[in-house]
């Protein structure tokens, strides 16, 4: 099996709104490479779920064991030097640099205008982030900046367009067929 080109990150975190694909490209992504997959959302304790399923916001203090327990995973990754994906809403900059800050994990920002996610999510079945909770989501985004080095793709694009655009800017070789 064929893993990154040198300087090619060993985590990649997909960032974004709920329905902007995090899962469908973290798997995606997964076939392609064949590195291990996480979707943040089994990090979650079981209150923050509910409180979703309600159609209640979660806070920082909801968010904080979710986001170091989703570092606890990128940690043992990177100190085992061992390729992984993970996505994560990351909306604010103050999550992101709790999950981010290293040197092997990459950002890819998976962008896309309210109107098109609000079609995913309505066509979305049995999740626990109902379509309500949307406009909290933009509210709360705070894009990520240069600093940041994010990789920016548009998930307007098909899903296909969307992994095969994230390994070629990231520089990665896909496993062999």
């Amino acid at each position: 099996m064929m893993h990154a080109r040198p300087q090619s990150p060993l985590v990649i975190l997909l960032m974004g709104v709920s329905g902007s694909g995090k899962s469908t490209i973290g798997a995606a992504l997964s076939q392609r490479l064949g590195w291990p997959f996480q979707d943040a959302d089994g990090f979650h304790p079981p209150a923050n779920i509910a409180k979703m399923k309600s159609g209640i916001p979660l806070n920082d203090d909801d968010r904080w064991p979710w986001l170091a327990a989703i570092a606890y995973w990128i940690d043992a990754r990177c100190a085992a030097g061992k390729p992984g994906i993970v996505s994560c809403s990351a909306l604010k900059r103050a999550y992101r640099s709790r999950i981010v800050g290293r040197e092997d994990v990459r950002l890819a920002y998976l962008k896309g205008d309210m109107g098109l996610i609000a079609q995913r999510l309505q066509a979305r079945r049995d999740h626990f982030m109902p379509a309500s909770l949307l406009e909290s989501q933009f509210a709360a985004l705070e894009e990520p900046g240069a600093d940041e080095r994010p990789l920016v793709v548009s998930i307007a694009l098909s899903p296909q367009r969307v992994a095969d655009t994230s390994i070629e800017r990231l520089r990665l070789v896909p496993q062999s067929a």
